[in-house]
């Protein structure tokens, strides 16, 4: 496990470490809970130091904080690039173009403020203005990893997908060990399907130390769903070591072994449909006799599947239905190998009937597709595998459909959950 003294980088001395050196210790506060907790006992005894406190609350995500601090700061390029950090992290855009400005005025390098007000404009969704800012560093595309890394993600911006993989790869051809393009271009073949190249490059991200953490769990989940528990198991295992509560890592270790016990029958569910198309009949398919038809209306038993949740004994406690109509009903259940009573005996479910599930939604939320729910990797795997692809379809799903798609684990249960709630709809329940 990496803890942030093993940088070698002393903040806190009597000069500010260089730019390389302030990275490199972030990688190393950020790469556990343990390190980040000394970290920040540590900018505690420092906050007389308002320059290297401000820099490391920045590092620490405390960027509100940091402003004060770093406006005490003496004037460097250190402490206007990361002003220029703590305003985009704020949202304050226009004010991190202006600490970037003063940045190169106070020795940062021409590229690295080009490359900074590009990300900056970026986020800000000025995406021309930052394509703009990135022409001024043209003449860095042959050796410069961190400039294709920022063409890359303004084209992901823009939905070029195409065109931000062959910038990751141009990154990661001139710095082979570049994480966040490794990871970038490993999350892009995720997105696509392609396993086998998201693996690779997932594998490669992770191999940098300290270890990328969205890459372990993304490959994780690729794992799982190749059936490689053992392999699954260790990247979740590998997360929780350095970063014990980390929600996301605790709910994927949960799933991996639900899927290592997850049984699923094909031929049961196939029986299953059969059955529950059966049980769809409406009972006026029937030939009855005019009294039990007229007590079954009155009783809103209007399908075979409606006959399952209710006991002879209740039938017959009914005014004017007697032991001529019970006959009536038996035989029709006789010639489906069904009988009275059957879904209050069923144990796993297999005659619940359906309650209705979006009474009353707004017809144009139900058309809405599946993708603007904004899922995970792995939800969005499990809406292709199950076909869905409008929120109306998925919504006519219940939970128990759901975890039986392969992988579908509790975590994306909840996600898909609170998704849909705020659309306030829900999946359908089986009464």
């Amino acid at each position: 496990m990496v803890s942030y003294a093993d940088a070698g980088v002393d903040l806190f001395g009597s000069a500010i470490p260089s730019l390389e050196d302030l990275k490199r210790l972030s990688l190393a506060v950020l790469s556990g809970e343990r390190s980040r907790n000394a970290f920040s006992e540590e900018v505690e005894k420092q906050l007389g130091n308002s320059l290297a406190s401000g820099i490391a609350l920045v590092i620490l995500g405390r960027s509100r904080e940091a402003l004060d601090l770093l406006k005490k700061g003496s004037a460097c390029s250190a402490k206007f690039l990361y002003q220029a950090y703590a305003y985009r992290a704020v949202g304050e855009f226009d004010a991190a173009i202006k600490a970037l400005d003063e940045a190169g005025k106070h020795g940062l390098d021409a590229l690295a403020v080009t490359l900074e007000k590009a990300a900056t404009l970026r986020h800000a969704g000025r995406l021309d203005d930052a394509e703009t800012e990135l022409k001024k560093g043209a003449n860095f595309q042959s050796v410069s990893a961190e400039y294709h890394l920022q063409r890359g993600k303004l084209a992901d911006a823009r939905g070029e997908y195409e065109a931000a993989m062959d910038e990751y790869t141009h990154a990661i051809d001139l710095a082979p060990d570049h994480a966040e393009a490794l990871f970038r271009l490993a999350y892009s073949y995720d997105l696509r399907g392609d396993d086998d190249e998201a693996i690779h490059y997932y594998r490669e991200c992770i191999r940098v130390r300290p270890s990328h953490l969205n890459a372990m769990l993304n490959l994780a989940v690729l794992y799982e769903d190749d059936c490689d528990y053992d392999r699954a198991e260790h990247c979740v295992d590998t997360v929780l070591a350095s970063h014990p509560n980390h929600k996301r890592a605790q709910m994927f270790q949960k799933d991996v072994d639900h899927s290592r016990t997850m049984i699923y029958d094909e031929e049961r569910e196939r029986t299953r449909d059969r059955r529950n198309k059966i049980l769809e009949i409406p009972i006026t398919d029937f030939e009855l006799s005019v009294r039990s038809r007229n007590c079954l209306k009155k009783m809103n038993i209007n399908t075979l599947g409606d006959l399952l949740r209710i006991t002879e004994a209740e039938l017959l406690s009914y005014k004017n239905f007697g032991e001529t109509s019970l006959m009536e009903i038996k035989r029709i259940l006789d010639t489906k190998s069904l009988h009275l009573g059957m879904a209050v005996e069923d144990k796993d479910g297999a005659f619940a009937a359906a309650a209705p599930a979006a009474e009353g939604a707004n017809p144009e939320i139900l058309a809405k597709p599946v993708e603007d729910l904004d899922l995970s990797v792995r939800s969005r795997r499990a809406m292709v595998r199950l076909n869905l692809k409008s929120i109306g379809e998925l919504i006519s799903k219940t939970e128990a459909e759901l975890l039986g798609c392969k992988n579908f684990g509790v975590t994306s249960l909840n996600e898909v959950k609170e998704r849909l709630g705020r659309f306030g709809l829900n999946l359908r329940r089986l009464d």
